[in-house]
């Protein structure tokens, strides 16, 4: 089914950062099938092409790469909406910790690069696009997980603080553009557990799984929904705005 945006007008463009992602693939295909969107530029390491949408190779671990593709995109004037879709939980000698006995620098570093900085250098390339003279919105994948007043049971350390951090980011960025772009809209997301190679590990026992797909439509929901006295706050895939 194909989403429809109610908030964005015709022509509007997009730009998906982290598009090779399974969540991030996800949000391209949506966003292409949408009326409201003439453009939608996706962003990945490989430069992975994308139906419909024009493929960039950039990473957020590569500053010099989301300036190159800030360049080429700003070259076809403004953009309405900007979606960070990347993170790390696991991978190549990465768990979440468990203990604080567990925790080793390089990949706390490593969570921190990918979850925290890229998406923050992320932000700084793409929000002197956004466009100034109507609504517009720069969206990055959270987690509920970074919440420290919802915090109730510890534990994965580094993911945990790299979310927190991200979320301090991004209510940054928002009381920053709300003096120079007052309807930009700049908006921490909770996705829920998706069926992605991020959460694999980890869906034991989960109770609602989502696909790719239903979760980015969730998600553009929210994003769609969201007014500028929503900026700088971090909601869940249902809409409920979760506390920091």
């Amino acid at each position: 089914m194909t989403f429809q945006f109610a908030h964005f007008g015709t022509g509007s463009r997009a730009v998906v950062i982290g598009a090779g992602g399974g969540l991030g693939a996800a949000f391209v295909r949506a966003i292409v099938e949408a009326d409201a969107f003439k453009t939608v530029y996706a962003l990945s390491r490989s430069g992975r092409d994308i139906s419909g949408a024009q493929a960039i190779a950039a990473s957020v671990t590569d500053p010099d790469s989301l300036t190159a593709a800030a360049d080429t995109i700003r070259a076809d004037g403004p953009i309405d909406l900007a979606l960070i879709a990347t993170g790390v939980l696991h991978g190549d000698a990465l768990q979440p910790e468990k203990t604080y006995r567990a925790l080793e620098w390089d990949a706390m570093r490593r969570v921190f690069e990918i979850n925290t900085f890229g998406p923050a250098l992320a932000a700084k390339a793409f929000l002197p696009l956004l466009a100034k003279d109507r609504r517009a919105v720069l969206a990055a994948l959270s987690a509920r997980v970074g919440s420290i007043s919802d915090n109730g049971l510890g534990g994965w350390h580094s993911y945990r603080a790299s979310k927190a951090a991200l979320n301090m980011m991004l209510r940054n960025f928002a009381i920053e553009m709300s003096r120079r772009a007052p309807q930009a809209i700049i908006l921490g997301l909770h996705p829920g557990t998706v069926d992605t190679d991020l959460s694999k590990p980890f869906q034991s026992g989960v109770k609602t799984l989502f696909t790719p797909d239903i979760s980015a439509a969730h998600l553009l929901s929210v994003i769609d929904a969201a007014k500028p006295a929503d900026s700088g706050k971090l909601f869940a895939w249902d809409g409920a705005e979760i506390g920091f």
